[in-house]
């Protein structure tokens, strides 16, 4: 067992926060499913530009698109779905021998409709059928627009992967509306049990952003401080009362995904937010970085439950500092919608 392999038995998936063609078509990702027990894919429109614009195998599904004369955003989704379908076939066996529980791979509805639900909702449709198959996750971002649509795709039985996610009551107001939405969906006699939807939490970026307003003592911590205090909230909404009913009725509780987890500050351990969150019912997409430093050197262990009540008062030491860690989550996911729509942008001009 090799040192991913090893994350395993303490109850954590390792998703690749990555796909392009030459993993695909090269047997990368083959190997990294079978010898490194990789659970899952994510994708974004920074992964799929970097992908586009330096693999040749993309150039003449490019020119042949282009010359139908679809409009930029058509052209990459007609580029980029048959990479997420052939992903989602790798996929399948352990989408299928976990009982449904791992193996989905995300593809990402335009950040463009952030603050349009109704249009975010509608892509997320669009692209489920498109796709057709059953372990896809639409990853829409945690915007107030993005709740409403991603309560409704529950409802709907759509996989989704949420994200931009950087404070506990963004976090909870995710919950609610999946719950809801699972709710609505009983309601009306449909089936829980093939529902998977994941909650992306980031971490580096608080870090980044926080650790200049803090005493030394602090710096390097809040992130993890931050994710640990969060699945305790987890283990109480869905571990208890609230979500019994429904679990009864065969529905997954809504883990909680490590996100951003490569390790932005060089003073700090290149694994932090790999080895301090390993924890039941929980995931963490890892770029090909970080999954090959942590091949390399990384420690497993049960760390996501170790001082998880401590956590909470480094949080409240951060506030004494003077850190207002709900509004530093307003503004990471306001930069990071910005970021996502940059990065969409530069997508386009190259299919279009």
């Amino acid at each position: 067992m090799n040192r991913l392999q090893a994350i395993r038995p303490f109850g954590q998936r390792i998703w690749l926060d990555n796909l392009s063609r030459e993993l695909l078509l090269g047997g990368e990702l083959a190997r990294l499913i079978q010898q490194d027990g990789i659970a899952g894919v994510t994708s974004n429109p920074t992964i799929f530009h970097k992908a586009i614009s330096t693999d040749a195998r993309y150039r003449e599904d490019l020119a042949a698109l282009k010359s139908r004369g679809l409009d930029a955003e058509r052209t990459y989704e007609e580029l980029v779905i048959p990479d997420v379908r052939m992903a989602c076939d790798l996929m399948l066996p352990v989408y299928q021998e976990s009982g449904r529980d791992d193996g989905y791979v995300s593809l990402e509805v335009s950040p463009l409709l952030a603050n349009d639900a109704d249009g975010t909702l509608a892509a997320a449709r669009r692209l489920w059928q498109a796709v057709g198959r059953p372990n896809l996750m639409i990853k829409i971002p945690a915007t107030p627009a993005g709740v409403i649509a991603f309560r409704k795709l529950t409802r709907d039985g759509i996989n989704v992967n949420i994200t931009l996610l950087f404070s506990l009551p963004q976090v909870e107001k995710v919950w609610d509306a999946y719950i809801d939405g699972l709710r609505q969906r009983l309601a009306d006699g449909q089936a829980l049990d093939g529902i998977k939807a994941v909650a992306s939490f980031f971490l580096s970026r608080v870090d980044s952003l926080v650790d200049g307003q803090l005493p030394e003592s602090l710096r390097g911590k809040v992130a993890v401080a931050l994710s640990k205090a969060a699945y305790l909230r987890y283990q109480e909404r869905f571990h208890g009362a609230e979500f019994a009913k429904l679990a009864q009725a065969g529905a997954r509780p809504q883990y909680l995904l490590w996100a951003s987890t490569g390790t932005k500050n060089p003073a700090y351990r290149d694994v932090l937010y790999v080895e301090s969150l390993i924890g039941p019912e929980t995931i963490n997409t890892v770029p090909d970085a970080t999954l090959d430093k942590f091949r390399d050197h990384g420690e497993a262990a049960a760390t996501l439950v170790q001082e998880a009540e401590a956590a909470r008062g480094l949080l409240r030491l951060a506030g004494e500092a003077g850190v207002d860690l709900d509004a530093v989550g307003e503004q990471l996911q306001q930069d990071g919608l910005k970021l996502f729509v940059r990065s969409f942008e530069d997508l386009l001009a190259l299919t279009a």
